[in-house]
């Protein structure tokens, strides 16, 4: 297993695609959610994808024998910190691989900045999984394309 943090323009060609077909089996078709994945947001400067990679079936769509298991994306929003489209490939789920996709998020965000905070939308049946990365509920349910979601944020106090 290998966890790449990159900006998009950085990534392999491959590596992105298998990116973005990661989120659409997850999002789109695993969670029967028809929505507009390729939002403009992964170009933006600071934004930033998290991608785990392991080696690949013969099978698979791959680069160099390896294939995406898993990905985040983190962006810049000014005055926090976004995490979002955390996604995680059937066959890698219940390994705690997804808690290696959000510690290299983390990772990321503190070696950036440690003084903004951290905000996401959690499908609402994760919110527990967040809590165990330092988030809270930050304002009141609603519904995404249909899926319910909580806000959350972990609250970062600067370093002196």
């Amino acid at each position: 297993m290998q966890i790449i943090t990159a900006p998009l323009a950085q990534l392999d060609v491959v590596i992105a695609y298998g990116v973005w077909k990661l989120r659409q089996d997850v999002f789109v078709v695993e969670q029967d959610c028809p929505y507009h994945d390729l939002d403009g947001r992964d170009v933006e400067p600071g934004a930033v994808q998290v991608v785990l990679l392991a080696e690949a079936a013969p099978d698979s769509v791959s680069d160099g024998g390896t294939r995406v298991l898993g990905t985040a994306r983190v962006l810049d929003d000014g005055d926090v910190w976004r995490i979002g489209r955390v996604a995680l490939a059937k066959e890698a789920r219940g390994k705690g691989l997804s808690d290696e996709v959000m510690r290299a998020a983390l990772a990321y965000i503190a070696d950036a900045d440690d003084t903004r905070d951290i905000v996401l939308d959690a499908q609402s049946p994760l919110t527990g999984w967040y809590g165990k990365h330092g988030f809270v509920a930050d304002g009141a349910d609603f519904l995404d394309d249909g899926i319910p979601h909580t806000p959350m944020r972990r609250t970062v106090r600067a370093t002196a």
